[in-house]
């Protein structure tokens, strides 16, 4: 998966202040990418555990949208491809990371209404910094507590500017 960095399919206001980067989806494969920034760092000053389960989750989360019936080729059809939201995952870090990190997603299974996924965090260098399996459940709307569901929210189209 190469080329630049690419639009998410959701709008996700969370992701877009961490500043992940989505630099492919599709066929039950997905990448992210950061460029690690000092609020992202512990007190070690090395990513932040926290900023490491979150890439792992959107990553698996992305490989398992972009194989569900109506998810475009290549994953760009956000009006049809499913919401989906996290029921498990198990994360193990293996060592520090730093710099640019890559997270791939990884589709190993799916039925109707759930996806089983792995991840990884790699460093510039390839090496592994954290491992992540993921369990998701396919929705259409999120139940809110006697509130009127909640639907998934895609990335609207820019807007154009109206002329002077």
């Amino acid at each position: 998966m190469t080329g630049g960095p690419l639009p998410c399919p959701q709008n996700n206001p969370f992701i877009d202040t961490l500043g992940l980067e989505l630099w492919g989806s599709g066929d039950g494969q997905a990448e992210l990418r950061i460029d690690l920034q000092p609020g992202h760092l512990n007190s070690w000053q090395v990513a932040h555990g926290g900023l490491l389960m979150t890439l792992l989750d959107v990553a698996m989360a992305h490989a398992a949208r972009s194989a569900a019936p109506g998810a475009g080729a290549g994953g760009g059809a956000a009006d049809a491809a499913p919401g989906l939201v996290t029921v498990e995952m198990k994360t193990s870090f293996m060592r520090p990371a730093e710099g640019r990190l890559r997270a791939l997603g990884t589709l190993l299974h799916r039925t109707a209404t759930m996806a089983f996924t792995e991840g990884r965090v790699l460093d510039e260098s390839g090496r592994l910094c954290a491992h992540a399996t993921g369990t998701f459940k396919f929705l259409r709307a999120l139940p809110t507590g006697g509130r009127q569901a909640k639907t998934l929210q895609a990335t609207a189209p820019p807007v154009a500017p109206e002329p002077p």
